[in-house]
C-alpha cells in the first residue's frame, strides 16, 4: 500500500523532529509523483513511485543503485536517502533550468550530451538488465492482459521488431550501463549537465541510449551524424544502421509502455493518443525503403 506524503517524511531519520519543513509538489513527471522537500535549509527532491511501476519494468532498488553511482559522477542528482521497501527516493534538489529542445540540439551542446552519456557507459556494471525487444514483448503481455486495444497491424510490427533483434544479434555487442530514457524532461543544468530519473536505467545496448535521446529530440540525418561523431570520433555504415534501427525501436518501446500505462494507470493523462502517436512513427519508419538496408548493414558489422 501506498505511503501518504506525511507516512512517507516521517520515515526519513534525517527530518525527524524538524519545525521547518515545507513540501511543494512538482510537476512533469507521468509515472510518480516528485515533491521539493526543504528542511534545514535545504532542499531535496522525493519521488513517491507511481502505483504498479513493476509492470513498466521498473525496479526501484536498481533506480536506487544506478542514481547513487551516477550521483557519485557528478552526473545525477546525489541520493540522499532510500526508503525501503517502498522504494521511494530523496534525491539533493539542483537548483538549475530545463534545456529546451532548441538548444540542447545544438552542436556543442549534444557534444556536451554525448560526454555525459558516455560517462554512464563508463560506469562499473549496475543492477539490472535492459534489452528494448524484451521489454517490448513484456509490455505487450501485460497490456493484452488488461485487454488494452491494439493496432490492426501489430503482429506485423513484431515481426519486423524480431528481424531486428536477429540482426543486431549476428554481432552482439557488450553491455554496458543505460540510462534508457534521455527525453528531454530529464536533462537539467545549472552550468554542469546533470541527467534525472533513472529508474529504466540497466544493463543494455548503447545505441538505445544514443537512439533515444535522438528519437526523444527529433533529430535529423545531419545531428545524428554529429551526434555519432561526438561519441565515437566517426561515423561508421555499421554505427549509423544500428542507430537507424534503434530509432525505431525506441518508438516501438514507448508505444508499449503506453499501452501498459492504458490499464494501469490513473493519472490524468491521454496515454492513448500518446501510444498512438509512437506507432504512427514506428510504421512510418520501418516502411522506409532503407529499413531492410539498414538489417543487412549491421548483420555483416561488428
Amino acid at each position: 500500500m501506498a505511503l501518504t506524503l506525511e507516512e512517507t517524511l516521517a520515515r526519513v531519520p534525517q527530518w525527524a523532529g524538524a519545525s521547518d519543513l515545507k513540501t511543494t509538489p512538482l510537476g512533469g513527471g507521468i509515472t510518480n509523483i516528485n515533491f521539493r522537500i526543504d528542511v534545514g535549509g535545504e532542499a531535496f527532491v522525493l519521488r513517491i513511485a507511481g502505483a504498479d511501476t513493476e509492470l513498466l519494468g521498473i525496479d526501484r532498488e536498481n533506480e536506487y543503485a544506478a542514481n547513487m553511482a551516477a550521483g557519485k559522477l557528478g552526473i545525477a542528482p546525489e541520493v540522499y536517502y532510500f526508503i525501503r521497501p517502498e522504494g521511494y527516493l530523496v534525491t539533493r534538489f539542483i537548483a538549475g533550468r530545463p534545456i529546451p529542445p532548441e538548444e540542447i540540439c545544438q552542436p556543442e551542446n549534444l557534444h556536451r550530451v554525448m560526454d555525459v552519456v558516455r560517462k554512464i557507459h563508463g560506469m562499473p556494471d549496475i543492477p539490472g538488465m535492459f534489452n528494448v525487444f524484451r521489454i517490448i514483448a513484456n509490455y505487450s503481455e501485460i497490456a493484452r492482459r488488461y485487454q488494452v486495444a491494439f493496432p490492426q497491424n501489430f503482429d506485423w510490427l513484431i515481426e519486423r521488431m524480431q528481424a531486428a533483434d536477429k540482426a543486431l544479434n549476428t554481432h552482439p555487442l557488450a553491455l554496458r550501463p543505460c540510462h534508457n530514457d534521455l527525453l528531454n524532461a530529464n536533462f537539467l543544468t545549472n552550468g554542469q549537465l546533470y541527467i534525472l530519473d533513472w529508474e529504466y536505467a540497466g544493463m543494455g545496448d548503447i545505441f538505445f541510449d544514443l537512439a533515444n535521446f535522438s528519437d526523444h529530440h527529433k533529430l535529423t540525418d545531419e545531428q545524428d551524424r554529429w551526434l555519432l561523431k561526438c561519441y565515437f570520433g566517426e561515423v561508421t555504415p555499421g554505427q549509423w544502421a544500428h542507430l537507424k534501427i534503434m530509432k525505431i525501436m525506441s518508438d516501438l518501446r514507448e508505444a508499449t509502455w503506453a499501452q501498459v500505462q492504458i490499464g494501469i494507470s490513473k493519472l490524468d493523462f491521454d496515454f492513448r493518443d500518446y501510444a498512438d502517436k509512437f506507432f504512427s512513427r514506428v510504421i512510418e519508419n520501418i516502411q522506409n525503403p532503407k529499413w531492410n538496408e539498414w538489417l543487412k548493414e549491421i548483420s555483416k558489422n561488428v
